[in-house]
């Protein structure tokens, strides 16, 4: 049997860049923390299989979607998914009738979508031993892809097309002046960085939390958010965080055909069909955004700055992000977010930690899923301490 677990998914369940790249790291290093123990070679294989590299661990890999993003013009909309419905702040409806802004499926809900497809095949050919060896390097770029699609996801600021995710929207934190989404990618870890508690330098006694530390500086970090975090104030939630509701019937194997024979079920219908079926009952990539998007609307994007004199502080579209908020000489006024009513409620909530963290257990959940080798009587996807 597996070692403790702390969530599982059951097959049948009733009812821009986004972090930096610290952010996508932690998330990277929480999954894992959470990787059955046959599943890490079995990863460790695809990441090595196209260049020889040191002791094998996720977060290096975690950015790599981004670093090469130049040599991949055609993924940039996979990093991200434009809610078009979801203004004013009221309404937040994600997605509304008019789905997704850009090409339909070309967002990071279908990204993740596709690439989990990508690696169940390669698992499919490769443990039936039909084609040995096959397609490492698909599998190698999927894997990477999906690391990294699993953050993105979980940035809120990633999950709508207001003002380009936060691009567009200037502000002062820390002492300088930045814009929303720079905000959530960077700035709001850095900031946690420096008020973790100093008994976190030291080791936790949990072997699986250490041997995923590589010596950086968010180690101390990543043991605050599993100490008090993963296995305190949220391990009830985690079975929460895996679960997907049961889809359609074409999927469900636990309902009968005339339970989908109502008005409730037909609406469920029209609205996965308007969004790409990104989820299916193990992997719902959607199902697990809803919650996050609704963050934007609940505290995330600030009721002030659709107020004067903060709303007419957006510079014109065709200006870069970052030009227009880095003149001393400019005579704009910026609202200040590091102050009790924003960043004290973030920090108090752990709102942050619990992003990093819950993107890290999916990430693992689906690994695990992919990869492990189970016995017939264990759960598909769970994750593991």
């Amino acid at each position: 049997m597996l070692p403790k677990t702390l969530g599982v998914l059951a097959g049948c369940v009733a009812s821009a860049v986004a972090w930096g790249p610290a952010g996508h790291e932690i998330v990277a290093t929480i999954a894992q923390i959470h990787l059955h123990p046959s599943v890490f070679p079995a990863i460790c294989a695809i990441l090595n299989s196209t260049a020889p590299a040191p002791p094998c661990h996720l977060a290096p890999v975690a950015t790599w979607a981004d670093t090469e993003r130049s040599k991949m013009p055609w993924s940039a909309s996979l990093h991200y998914v434009g809610a078009v419905d979801d203004y004013p702040s009221q309404t937040c409806v994600f997605p509304g009738l008019r789905g997704w802004a850009g090409k339909d499926g070309a967002n990071v809900l279908s990204g993740i979508r596709n690439v989990t497809d990508i690696l169940t095949d390669w698992v499919y050919f490769n443990k039936g031993a039909m084609v040995p060896g096959y397609k490492y390097d698909v599998a190698n770029e999927a894997l990477k892809f999906l690391i990294h699609f699993l953050g993105d996801m979980h940035m809120p600021l990633h999950l709508t097309g207001r003002d380009r995710g936060g691009n567009s929207i200037p502000i002062f934190f820390d002492g300088q002046k930045t814009n929303l989404h720079s905000l959530w990618d960077d700035l709001l870890i850095a900031k946690a960085l420096r008020s973790v508690p100093s008994q976190y330098s030291r080791p936790l006694p949990l072997p699986n939390v250490e041997q995923a530390l590589r010596g950086t500086i968010y180690d101390s970090y990543v043991r605050m958010i599993m100490w008090e975090g993963v296995l305190g104030e949220w391990e009830r939630q985690i079975p929460d965080w895996l679960s997907c509701p049961v889809p359609f019937p074409s999927q469900a194997a636990c309902v009968s055909k005339s339970d989908f024979d109502t008005p409730a079920w037909q609406e469920a219908l029209a609205a996965w069909n308007l969004i790409g079926g990104s989820d299916d009952r193990f992997v719902c990539p959607h199902h697990w955004a809803e919650p996050i998007h609704t963050l934007n609307c609940e505290f995330v994007w600030p009721a002030a700055l659709d107020q004067p004199p903060y709303n007419d502080t957006r510079p014109p579209a065709a200006v870069a992000d970052q030009q227009l908020f880095l003149s001393d000489a400019d005579p704009a006024p910026f609202l200040e977010l590091d102050t009790p009513e924003y960043y004290g409620v973030i920090s108090e909530r752990r709102t942050v930690e619990k992003l990093l963290a819950q993107g890290g257990i999916r990430l693992a959940g689906v690994l695990n899923y992919l990869f492990a080798d189970l016995e017939d009587d264990e759960q598909r996807l769970s994750v593991v301490l």
